[in-house]
């Protein structure tokens, strides 16, 4: 027997659950299937959020001619049965898996279809299609990314499943207990397929009692879903989300979100990524405004190496949480990409002749080195001269902040010696 996640796919778009931003009432999936008029598309999302259960429903709902190929282990010839059949059908849609794994061959067999629509193609991938797909067929589909699906989403598929007599499990008496029953819909992280295999097996493998009722406790159903609601790839796209999410919490001086993805993180055992960030978030979002900050992440880091997971995360959440409660200032960052986007426009000019090399003979009579006031020779180390080159001798590229004392300081000094300056 088939698995119950694949025995209760939707049919239609109308048992499709947990994607109302795609196939909701007046959503655009919604709206082309009810039209019957299909383009092509590319799912994105994780593992079991519903990417083949949305292009079934689309099928069962067209009645158009529905076909599943794999990208990677499905060969042209496959395309070829499928390209005979969108010859006499007319239409036929083509589910393809880990579509980012299209090689050239068969992207270029399956173009001219794509064009004339005679197949709609519908792509699935773990993998931002921005990112992995080629630009070729990109341009040619639509992109949807589907969403992991809500606890509430999955408790109400599986209510379903435990009902459904023909697909389910609605031939069996069953007894699922309502925390057995949340277990199942939050566990898995938004995994439906995970969520309706385990309850599956949690009911088939537990005895009936006296009067042929299957208790599934909570206890039971913890056995059955093993995994943990939590996944996390290194190389996904879905890695560089929590990244940004953990600098923009810490920047936004939110704690406890701060500390919810580093716990993401070190959950991953990613202490490479945590390390990296968390030393460029220190120059970076509070840079000038507390500067001890860098120094003492540094050293919070180097002993987050040096310990390692489990214990690694006990520095790692000091420096989050100083980092969080820390003024800010991105003045120094914001200040030498001014001064690069300069360069890398060609705003440069030449270095004024008082401060090019006089360390060689005859550099007087190429008049370098001429005029060089020596700020060490005058009043508080600080003689008014020109730096920079002629073209930007007036640029401010440092604007300070006054969120923290150190930087207020610093403030002081440079405003003071601009007003020198003129």
């Amino acid at each position: 027997m088939k698995p119950l996640a694949f025995r209760m796919r939707p049919r239609t778009i109308d048992e499709v659950a947990g994607q109302e931003h795609l196939t909701g009432e007046g959503k655009i999936i919604r709206r082309m299937t009810d039209a019957k008029q299909l383009s092509s598309m590319i799912l994105y999302g994780p593992p079991g959020t519903g990417k083949t259960s949305i292009a079934g429903a689309i099928a069962g709902s067209t009645k158009y001619a529905f076909r599943m190929l794999n990208a990677v282990t499905s060969n042209k010839k496959d395309m070829e049965v499928v390209a005979a059949e969108a010859k006499m059908s007319g239409k036929v849609i083509l589910l393809l898996d880990e579509v980012h794994r299209l090689d050239k061959a068969k992207q270029d067999y399956l173009l001219p279809f794509l064009e004339n629509g005679m197949i709609t193609l519908i792509g699935a991938t773990t993998s931002n299609p921005y990112h992995a797909i080629n630009p070729a067929i990109r341009s040619r589909c639509q992109i949807f990314e589907v969403k992991p699906l809500s606890p509430d989403a999955v408790k109400t598929l599986l209510i379903r499943a435990l009902e459904d007599e023909e697909r389910g499990l609605g031939t069996y008496k069953t007894d699922v207990a309502e925390e057995a029953l949340q277990y199942f819909a939050e566990a898995s992280g938004g995994d439906v397929r995970s969520s309706l295999n385990a309850l599956e097996l949690a009911v088939i493998s537990t005895p009936a009692d006296e009067n042929g009722i299957i208790h599934v406790t909570l206890e039971a159903a913890e056995e059955c879903l093993q995994q943990k609601s939590f996944a996390h790839d290194k190389d996904g796209d879905a890695h560089y989300d929590v990244l940004s999410a953990f600098q923009k919490s810490i920047r936004g001086s939110d704690v406890n979100a701060a500390l919810h993805y580093l716990a993401r993180l070190i959950e991953a055992g990613d202490l490479v990524s945590i390390a990296r960030r968390l030393v460029v978030i220190a120059y970076e979002d509070i840079g000038l405004a507390s500067p001890q900050a860098g120094a003492r992440t540094l050293s919070a880091v180097e002993a987050a190496e040096r310990l390692g997971f489990p214990e690694a995360r006990i520095p790692l959440a000091n420096a989050v949480v100083e980092l969080c409660l820390s003024p800010k200032s991105n003045s120094a960052y914001k200040a030498i990409d001014a001064a690069l986007s300069d360069i890398r426009a060609g705003r440069a000019g030449e270095v004024p002749a008082h401060l090019k090399d006089a360390h060689y003979k005859s550099a007087a009579k190429l008049g370098r080195g001429i005029d060089y006031k020596y700020p060490h020779d005058y009043d508080n180390g600080w003689i008014a001269q020109q730096y920079l080159p002629d073209p930007l001798k007036n640029k401010r590229y440092y604007e300070p902040k006054a969120t923290g004392k150190f930087e207020q300081a610093l403030s002081g000094v440079y405003e003071k010696i601009q007003k020198g300056k003129k």
